[in-house]
Formats: structure tokens, sequence, C-alpha cells
């Protein structure tokens, strides 16, 4: 059941992500505050429309932005951004600065420093806002000679056709931009991130679809709608009406809670297509409304509420209750997240055995109709003698009477008696072990058999089809472990191996499954990628590294190129790891356990880890 997915939840660096979403309207770069000349190691399209530059030219160019000085940029100025980044201080500037094609432009630069986990400064985030229109005519070379009145009107036109190409439809909105940027690059603003590893955040009141309230929440919803594809189907087919103030103030409470389901479900996260978390509000929203949304308000509706009135036609009401059936589709969607909390056999397993209760449980009930319909005739006011219910009523002692005072037939099997025959039938007809005590004797009652027969089949070879498959992975290491061995027992036995080596050959084999479970390693780390492997194997070796002395300093880089090299074996009492006189193609180290060195029959050395 891959679709009980928690998703991404594993801590991540959004530093990126929530610049770029904050700042959408402006103008950044990010400089890298560990190396000198704090080079850039990101620009973003704003910065590169503001300035003219592409964002190769820019990345490994210093953070000051050096390389857009230029004769009018003011050297104290200068010497100020420098100080700045070198205190690893906050500030901000009006510097003159020029873009690509050496025009010269105001710019109003804000620098923050970027904090890690650690709250050592790793980053600077410089931002960057267009002034020029505030500020006097810049004399750059094309206007040298100007009058100043020439200067002037043409300072006057540029402005007037910046601002008309910048004069937004609604004014309100510049004002709620323009207040959102102010807060968010607001230096020395708290709420600027870190720049470090955390798990993904949810804002207020969104609830993570895996915690552990939801994941009550989702077993609870589970159980009740099991509760309503149990009671539905029957209420509608029996006809009982809920004059019982119990049984109604039950169903309301159920109404209440999937109600309660519904505003929930517009607050909890989703996994994305591409396995990420969503907790956007407004995504949310959307995905809901697009998906279960009018199916969950169909089933929370109060219909038992409107079978309580004593004037509502039958026929209205039992239309009422059977819409009530849609919350079966429910059964879907939550039962995709067992497999998060259950092992997929048993999981499978709980899940076929409820279906097939609960389709026995619908069929009986359609069943019973089938037979309440015919057993008496509404033209002729006549007992059908043919019905399987009269046949019924009289095997067990309760037939039918007329009541000629009332024009009416009374008698017959009690509700319950009727219930469990009819459960008897079909439970009988699906699993195909039919005793034929109840049969079916009119026309309907065949055609509706036969159609029963055909799904029972198909139900009863598809669950327990995979009730077998279930249970042949649930012994399949097992399976595989003694088939090992008997392969070993053969082979001694075919090629007359020495008892001695025989029992070493068996003793090594069970101790080395004890260990491994029978799970292939190799296999494993060749579905991870690269980078994964390695961590693997850095932490499948860790006590060698961490105890021996040849691998104190090594680099964490070293360290991880030899784990994924390092095999782990298990030596049997008695086995021989180097004869005398052969090529040694490894270097061994002893994890756990003692190694003796024998030379000449004699022990010369014992090499040992053991705990103290």
């Amino acid at each position: 059941m891959p679709g009980g997915k928690r998703g991404l939840v594993a801590p991540q660096n959004t530093f990126l992500e929530n610049i770029v979403r904050r700042s959408s309207e402006s103008s950044f770069l990010l400089g890298n505050a560990q190396i000198v000349d704090w080079p850039v190691v990101y620009s973003n399209d704003g910065f590169c429309k503001l300035s003219g530059y592409h964002r190769a030219d820019v990345m490994q160019k210093s953070s000051t932005c050096s390389f857009m000085y230029g004769e009018l940029t003011d050297k104290k100025t200068v010497e100020k951004v420098r100080k700045t980044f070198d205190n690893y201080e906050s500030n901000c500037f009006e510097v003159l600065l020029y873009k690509k094609n050496r025009t010269p432009v105001w710019f109003y630069m804000q620098i923050a420093p970027i904090r890690n986990e650690h709250e050592k400064v790793v980053l600077f985030l410089c931002t960057f806002k267009d002034i020029t229109l505030f500020k006097q005519p810049i004399e750059d070379d094309s206007t040298k000679g100007w009058t100043k009145f020439a200067r002037l009107t043409r300072a006057l036109t540029n402005s007037r056709s910046v601002l008309q190409q910048l004069t937004p439809m609604n004014k309100t909105e510049v004002v709620h931009k323009h207040s959102r940027l102010a807060e968010v690059l607001q230096l020395g603003s708290d709420i600027l991130p870190q720049y470090k590893q955390e798990a993904p955040k949810t804002p207020p009141h969104i609830i993570l679809h895996y915690c552990a309230f939801k994941t009550t929440w989702d077993w609870v919803i589970l159980i009740l709608t099991f509760y309503t594809a149990i009671m539905v189907p029957y209420n509608v087919s029996f006809k009982t009406k809920q004059n019982n103030i119990a049984w109604l103030v039950l169903d309301s409470v159920v109404d209440v809670i999937f109600l309660v389901d519904i505003v929930l479900n517009f607050h909890t996260t989703f996994v994305g297509p591409g396995g990420e978390v969503i907790s956007d509000p407004k995504l949310i929203r959307m995905n809901y409304l697009k998906t279960w949304f009018v199916i969950d308000l169909l089933s929370c509706l109060p219909y038992d509420i409107i079978n309580a009135f004593e004037n509502v036609d039958e026929g209205i009401s039992s239309l009422f209750s059977s819409l009530k059936v849609v919350r079966l589709l429910r059964l879907g969607r939550v039962a995709r997240k067992l497999d998060h909390y259950l092992e997929y056999g048993a999981a499978v397993l709980v899940l076929l055995v409820c279906v097939f209760g609960l389709v026995a449980h619908w069929l009986a009930c359609i069943w019973y109709s089938i037979g309440d319909y015919e057993v008496i005739d509404e033209v002729t006011n006549t007992i059908q003698i043919d019905s399987w219910l009269y046949q019924l009523a009289l095997s067990i002692g309760t037939p039918y009477r007329y009541n000629s005072s009332a024009g009416i037939w009374e008698g017959g099997p009690s509700k319950d008696s009727l219930y469990v025959s009819s459960l008897y039938f079909t439970m009988t007809s699906l699993t195909t072990i039919g005793f034929g005590n109840i049969a079916p004797t009119t026309d309907v009652e065949k055609m509706f058999s036969v159609a029963m027969m055909m799904v029972g089949s198909l139900l009863y070879a598809t669950i327990f089809g995979n009730v077998t498959t279930i249970f042949q992975q649930m012994y399949a290491n097992t399976n595989r472990y003694h088939e090992m061995l008997n392969n070993v027992r053969d082979f001694l036995k075919l090629y007359q191996v020495p008892k001695g080596l025989s029992e070493r050959v068996m003793d090594y084999i069970v101790s080395t499954w004890s260990m491994s479970k029978g799970i292939d390693t190799e296999k494993v780390l060749s579905i991870c990628p690269k980078d994964m492997r390695a961590d693997i194997c850095v932490h499948l070796n860790r006590k060698v590294f961490n105890e021996h002395p040849a691998f104190r300093l090594a680099s964490d880089g070293c360290l991880r190129a030899l784990a994924v090299e390092f095999q782990t074996i298990h030596c049997a009492p008695g086995d021989l790891i180097y004869h005398a006189g052969e090529s040694v193609d490894a270097l061994c180290f002893v994890v756990s356990g003692s190694l003796e060195v024998i030379q000449d029959d004699e022990v010369v050395a014992i090499l040992d880890h053991l705990p103290q």
C-alpha cells in the first residue's frame, strides 16, 4: 500500500525557498561569508534584470558588488560596505553602482548576515532597490556639456515615463506588497530564516497528516465507516424506523463526527506528486474541494433525523438512508494510511476479511428484500407459498397468519431469525459450499442467486488468492532458509565432505543467518544512491572507525571511500582466516571476538576485541 506515505519529512534546508517566496518582488544576492572576498553563490532574477548581468556573470564575483563600481561610486561608502562585511554586521547604504552597460544607478543596498544553527554567520543577504528617481540627476558622460535646465528636463521626462510604467491599477496592492517586503527584509529582523536543516514546519491551525492525533482520528473514522456500512443497508432492507432515541442519538453523533472530519480535512496536510508535504492552506483547500469534499458532505447529512418523523413516506425515508452508503468510499482513503502502522500482509489480510464480511452482509440484506417483496402479493393480498420466506416460516414453526379484521398478514419469523438466515445463505453461496436447506424458488430469487454466485466466485478467488500470497510472503525467509540448508546438506553428502568440516560449514551458515536475518546487505545497498550508500556503510563500520587508531586522523571523505569497500564476515570457532604461505589480498580488523595466531601448532599471539 504505497499510498500511505508520510512524504518528505526528513530535516531539510529550505532557506532559499523561504527567501525566494518572501521576496519574489525584490532583487537580492547571497554571498558566502566564510570565503575570502565573500563570493556570490546565488543571484535572483530580479537582480539580473536590475543590473543587466546574467546569473553566470555574477556568480563567484564579490558580494560587495565591486564589479559594479565606477568613477562616481563614493569611496567612503565602498569602505563602509567592506567594513560591514568584515565585521559580519547588518547595515544599509545609498550607493551609486553601474549596470553592465555602464549606466549609473542609485541603489539602496541592505546587508544582513545569515546564521546557521550554531549561530555562525555562513551567508550574506544583500538586497537592492533602485532609488534613482529620488536622487539628483546623475552627471555621466552622456550628459556632460548639457545645461542644468536640459539635465533637469531629461530627468523629469525619464521619471515620468518610468512612473507611468510602474503605476499599478490598485494602489492598496502596492502598499501591501511594499509593507510585506519591508517586514520580511528589514535588517536585524528576527523573521529572517536561518541557514540550517530543520523539519518542515506547518502554518498555525494546520495538522500534519501523520501526527498521532490524525492517526487516531483516522482509526475512529474507519470504525465509524464500517458501522455505517453495516447499519445503513440493514435499516433500509428491514425498514427499521429510528424511533429508538438511543439509536437516533448515536447516529446523530456519528453524523457530527463526520462533519468535524470535513473541517479537519480543510486543515490537514497531504503528500504532493513529488513526495513533498503540502502545508499551504490554499492548496489544501483546493485539493480537498476537488477530491473528497462532495462525497464527505453527502455522507454526513442528518438523514436519520428525517426518518424519525412518523409522517415521512417509507420510500423517501429509505432513499435518504441509502445515501449514507457513500461513506463506504472513505474506506479506500483511510485504508491507504494503514500500511504505515501495520505490516503489509496483516493490513491486507484484515481488510480482505472485512470486505468479504461486508459483501456477505449487503447481499444478505438484498436477499431478504427480495423475499419480503415477493412473499405477499399486494395486488391479491395472498401469500406466495413458493417464496423462501414462507418456506423458512414453516420450517421453524412461525407461519404467516391472515388477520381478517385488519386485512393484513401477520406472524412469520423474527427479524433476527430472518437476518441470520439471509446471512447464512449468502455466506454459503459466496464460499461455494451451499447445503440447499435455503434455496431460491422464484424467478427473481434464482436470477439474484446466479448473479451472487458469479460475484462470489470472483470475490472468493481474489480474497483467498491474496491470502495464499500473504502467507507465502510471511514465510518466504523461513522457506529460503530451509531450502538453503537442504541444498548444503545435499552438497556435503554428495561430495562426502568429512564430518568435522561438514559441522563447521553448517555452524557457519546457521550463525551467519542468525546475524543477518536473511537480509542481503549488498542488494539493499545497491538500491540506494552513491552518497546514501556511503553514509550507510560508514554507520555499519562505525565501530572500526571510532576505536581503531589508524582512522583517527582520516577525513570524512576518506572514511566514506573506505567504508564502501569494507566487507563484514563472520568466522565460526575453528575457522582459519589465513594460512601460512597464502597471499594477503585484504586487511582485516577485528570488530568483536578473538583470534589466535598459530605457528608450528603453538599459539604465538591472541588478538581480541571483547567488551570490557
